[in-house]
């Protein structure tokens, strides 16, 4: 694979650290170039945002194939993103252990919406078809779990439980962006925050364990991990 680093004018591994600390940690792009002063490295906020968009993308590419499998009951919502001063619609899932199935952001709030999400989650590798389908009371899944049978994307005795208790777990999960966005005041456009919430994501993804050979708690294997996706040494 292509060096994703090459002509850049910083060292692989200070890139790499910047990302990973805006991406995991509560940060606006200011405190991080306070922290690289600090260090006696002259780095601007901008040049820290325009990594962030470079490589936040790319981790979530490099991370996918070493996803740990998800087990069959799902938990799906949506949590709201401001984008350009208007609320959007961040789509996710996770399964009964909290694991990370995938994301989506869209500017609407349909079933045309709910069948994009779902089908970009079945078509992960390390997702497992759904036994259930834990919903709120959202109409919208309604005709998207009806619609994705009859396409056979969805298995037959598939349910769809409405059911506000049972995803409990993703409402907390939600918490996890939510304090990730607050830091930046929002987003200025459609593909600066598509790409940022994928960094955003991939990390949280890493931080719960689902990268193989990098367990929860385990933020050194994490990190060699995240060195390892982009040909970097420990």
């Amino acid at each position: 694979m292509e060096n994703p680093f090459k002509w850049r004018h910083n060292e692989s591994e200070i890139i790499l650290l910047c990302v990973r600390w805006y991406l995991r940690y509560s940060l606006s792009y200011r405190d991080l170039e306070e922290m690289m002063t600090e260090r006696g490295l002259s780095l601007d906020h901008t040049t820290i945002y325009r990594w962030v968009q470079k490589y936040a993308p790319e981790l979530d590419k490099r991370c996918r194939p070493y996803l740990k499998q998800t087990n069959d009951s799902w938990r799906v919502d949506e949590t709201y993103v401001k984008v350009r001063g208007k609320w959007m619609y961040l789509y996710r899932a996770v399964d009964s252990t909290g694991q990370t199935l995938d994301f989506l952001l869209n500017q609407t709030r349909s079933t045309r919406a709910a069948k994009r999400f779902f089908r970009k989650v079945l078509g992960r590798s390390h997702i497992t078809a759904p036994r259930v389908i834990n919903v709120d009371k959202n109409p919208t899944y309604i005709g998207a779990v009806r619609d994705l049978k009859r396409e056979k994307l969805l298995p037959g005795k598939c349910k769809r439980r409405p059911s506000q208790y049972m995803n409990n777990i993703i409402e907390q999960d939600h918490r996890f962006m939510k304090r990730k966005i607050k830091p930046g005041l929002g987003f200025f456009s459609y593909p600066t925050a598509w790409r940022t919430i994928q960094g955003y994501e991939t990390m949280h993804m890493i931080r719960k364990g689902q990268i193989e050979g990098a367990d929860k708690g385990n933020i050194q294997a994490q990190n060699r991990s995240i060195m390892g996706l982009f040909g970097l040494g420990a």
